[in-house]
């Protein structure tokens, strides 16, 4: 389990990159849906954000918890919003989503600061 929020985010960082180098036109697309699913409509961006949050928890996805936390912060959301966030993984995940669901707020303590 990543203890190191910060260091954690730069290896995420650059494993998509070399991801992107790969498979430049599978990246795009994916990178154009992420933006196309992610801006403001009937939902604000940061709500957003905070449901791809707690998918990333409800499924146990590491990378995912460090990202959308970080995306969550550059829309504003607050510690409370992201440990609500986390119960709502939790109620849908069960235990399991309890454990990531306190690595959210470890991140978000973390990328925050």
């Amino acid at each position: 389990m990543v203890s190191d929020h910060r260091a954690f985010a730069k290896e995420v960082d650059g494993r998509a990159a070399n991801l992107f180098k790969a498979v430049p036109d599978t990246m795009r697309a994916f990178r154009g849906l992420m933006e196309s699913a992610g801006k403001d409509g009937e939902l604000d961006s940061k709500t957003k954000e905070l449901m791809a949050l707690a998918v990333g928890i409800a499924v146990h996805c590491e990378g995912c918890i460090n990202y959308h936390t970080r995306e969550a912060i550059r829309k504003g959301a607050t510690r409370g919003e992201v440990a609500e966030t986390a119960a709502v993984a939790i109620e849908m995940g069960g235990g399991p989503s309890a454990v990531y669901g306190a690595q959210a707020l470890d991140a978000f303590d973390q990328l925050s600061a």
